[in-house]
């Protein structure tokens, strides 16, 4: 995930991660890996008792991973903005699925996800 002491995101972890829609659960257990691993990095337990932001001063992270992924999620919106029409991104983004949804909890879009960031950092899309 980390490369020790540079705050270097893993390939594998990070792959992909513009196009992910997370609810607040999984949000959690994307921390609670982080951590494990920045504590494995560092070689200290739980039962060491040293607070997490101990562990990211100590390895000079900054941002965590949420924030990590929100960054490159606007990114990429940024550059799905500026495509051509006719590129497929720009065509599933802009596409619409002519279905009913089920009586139930309605499924987080990805779109809702870069609304949610927007709101967070008080930006506005465009």
């Amino acid at each position: 995930m980390y490369e020790a002491r540079t705050g270097v995101e893993h390939p594998t972890v990070g792959y992909n991660v513009e196009t992910w829609t997370l609810r607040e659960k999984q949000k959690q257990r994307l921390r609670v890996f982080e951590i494990a691993c920045l504590r494995k990095i560092e070689g200290v337990t739980r039962r060491d008792r040293i607070r997490n932001e101990e562990i990211f001063n100590r390895l000079n992270i900054i941002i965590g991973i949420i924030d990590r992924i929100q960054n490159k999620r606007l990114r990429y919106f940024g550059h799905l903005n500026r495509m051509k029409n006719e590129r497929y991104p720009k065509i599933a983004y802009n596409g619409y699925v002519h279905e009913t949804r089920k009586r139930r909890r309605k499924k987080k879009r990805w779109i809702d996800m870069i609304r949610e960031d927007c709101e967070e950092l008080h930006m506005t899309r465009s």
